[in-house]
């Protein structure tokens, strides 16, 4: 919560950006973001200052997995020579290289009861099309590639599917959002599927237990679509697909 005066604690601060409290001590000893010392070990930080910081990619998120390399811009040809790091995935966007901790249990399980009910529905309504998971590479161009957790590529868009990736916009994305990659997923990502014409992009959240449905209007994302806890979701783009979100949460 922003105080009157417009400064917030580190814990304040790292619940506005989905980010550890020790990350946000980790960034105000390095100087990486401003701050206001009131006295020893005493800080106090202002919102808009810190989110420029943050914009500028000068920063990094390693305590909770989020790391970006902003210096170099990374190609899928570096992508294809790195070696795995146990524990971590790698993505680019844009050429920006994302470091992040790999999906907990509790996202795997999401993840395989949603693919569950992708599959069963689009077994029937699209015989041919395909529902992939990840760990699978998704490219846009030469300088981004991602790993969605769950994608949908329809019958019409089999040309995208090549033998070690999928090279075009699916039809559908789907990011499980874990505590590190709370803002790739709302922000960085969504832009990118948006502006790759990817035309619906979902967000899950089993902390709280959310689903959102985007579609694309135009150029621009729209919410048409979602649920909380148990709910019953209908889309209104996909005839006769019913989420029962209950069905979701382990």
């Amino acid at each position: 919560m922003v105080k009157k005066s417009g400064l917030v604690t580190a814990h304040d601060l790292a619940r506005e950006l989905g980010l550890s409290v020790e990350t946000i001590w980790r960034y105000t000893r390095q100087k990486a973001i401003p701050f206001i010392e009131l006295g020893p070990r005493q800080y106090r930080y202002r919102l808009e200052e810190v989110l420029a910081a943050l914009a500028g990619g000068k920063v990094r998120e390693e305590e909770s997995g989020f790391e970006e390399e902003p210096e170099k811009k990374y190609t899928y040809q570096d992508y294809l020579k790195m070696p795995e790091e146990p524990g971590y995935r790698f993505e680019i966007i844009e050429g920006m290289l994302i470091r992040e901790p790999s999906p907990n249990v509790m996202h795997q399980r999401v993840s395989r009861r949603l693919m569950r009910i992708l599959e069963d529905y689009f077994w029937e309504t699209d015989s041919r099309g395909e529902v992939f998971g990840a760990p699978l590479d998704t490219t846009f161009g030469d300088m981004t590639v991602v790993q969605p957790d769950l994608f949908y590529v329809s019958a019409e868009q089999e040309d995208i599917i090549k033998e070690t990736r999928i090279d075009g916009a699916p039809t559908l994305v789907v990011e499980i959002i874990s505590p590190s990659s709370r803002r790739k997923d709302r922000l960085q990502k969504m832009q990118l599927y948006q502006k790759a014409a990817v035309k619906h992009y979902w967000i899950v959240d089993p902390e709280e237990k959310t689903l959102e449905c985007f579609a694309l209007q135009g150029s621009l994302y729209s919410l048409v679509a979602c649920g909380m806890e148990r709910d019953m979701v209908e889309h209104p783009n996909f005839k006769g697909l019913s989420l029962d979100l209950s069905r979701l949460w382990p």
